[in-house]
């Protein structure tokens, strides 16, 4: 079942990450917007935050485990590469590490592991609408889209 704050996180958190993208490669094509672009993998990141921590609190409420619930366990391993990658590049921007292209490196590599996630739990979803999972064959389902 999708809790209401996950249905509401899950296609925000695509939206943000798509105004971020555009704004990361108009960055990299032409060298300007550094502020704009900077901010938005922060909002990003901070979406991403909000919904893993949602998803965790719904995972322990059906499943009894926080994270790695065999439900979810793919899942939930690529989530935690996507918070890896999110949380560098919150750590090269604070620290001043590396240039605005490695930085935005970082981010890229972040959200191309994003979509891997977002595309096994629309594939997950998808799965469980085919066998009834509204209807309790299926496994329970979470709206993250993740992380």
């Amino acid at each position: 079942m999708w809790t209401l704050v996950q249905g509401i996180l899950a296609p925000l958190q695509f939206l943000i990450c798509l105004v971020s993208l555009t704004l990361v490669l108009a960055y990299l094509s032409t060298g300007s917007g550094y502020a704009a672009a900077a901010a938005s993998v922060v909002v990003k990141t901070f979406a991403l935050y909000a919904i893993m921590v949602t998803g965790s609190i719904w995972e322990k409420v059906v499943f009894g485990r926080w994270l790695f619930a065999p439900a979810f366990f793919w899942e939930d391993v690529v989530s935690m590469g996507v918070i890896a990658l999110h949380t560098a590049y919150l750590v090269m921007l604070v620290a001043g590490i590396g240039t605005a292209g490695e930085q935005f490196a970082v981010a890229l590599a972040g959200y191309a592991a994003y979509a891997v996630n977002a595309a096994q739990f629309v594939l997950k979803l998808r799965a469980a609408r085919l066998q009834g999972g509204s209807g309790g064959q299926g496994a329970p389902m979470r709206a993250e889209v993740p992380a």
